[in-house]
């Protein structure tokens, strides 16, 4: 019996030697609207390194609140130009960016509305399991009564909420463990 780590149980270097066409890091095609965003940001570990060998995914609903899902039958427009999914490999100094719009509100489990977000998945080498956050936007009121922040503790809050660099672009970055680790969940 083998005990070797295998393709399906770890990104390892396969994204960046043959995978590459498994990236989307522009989600917007014609004809979407919303307010177009640019996220950028670095994976880095406790120590402030870049982690070089990451995935990052991102999964989002469009302008008027509505995934590209079966499973979203709600009566709001779906925009053939929008994507809602985006996949990027870190570079070496641990960067990634996308090219997105900012998402509506959707509906939150038991009633209400959750703020405009982006749920986030990182995949890397040695990692047998993903870790799982979510990003949201900088000066939204939504995000005081979004019922996900509410249950993060508010001095760690802020490991999810993107900054402003101006020109439509947002710098949100990951830390995988250490006293500014990022906020992940088990959902």
């Amino acid at each position: 019996m083998s005990l070797r780590t295998t393709a399906s149980q770890t990104v390892g270097p396969y994204l960046h030697i043959g995978l590459t066409w498994l990236v989307t890091d522009n989600l917007v095609g014609e004809g979407v609207t919303g307010e177009r965003v640019t996220i950028e940001g670095r994976v880095v570990d406790g120590d402030g390194r870049p982690v070089d060998d990451a995935v990052v995914e991102i999964w989002q609903a469009n302008a008027h609140g509505r995934y590209d899902h079966p499973d979203d039958t709600r009566d709001l427009p779906l925009e053939p130009g929008f994507k809602g999914f985006g996949r990027v490999a870190t570079d070496a100094a641990g960067r990634f960016r996308f090219a997105t719009i900012r998402p509506g509100a959707v509906p939150a489990p038991g009633g209400g509305m959750q703020a405009p977000h982006i749920n986030v998945t990182i995949f890397m080498r040695g990692m047998l399991k993903q870790l799982k956050t979510r990003m949201y936007f900088p000066n939204n009121a939504a995000n005081a009564a979004d019922p996900v922040l509410a249950q993060v503790p508010a001095a760690r809050r802020e490991s999810l909420i993107a900054r402003p660099l101006g020109g439509g672009a947002l710098e949100w970055n990951v830390v995988l463990q250490g006293s500014d680790e990022t906020v992940f969940f088990d959902y």
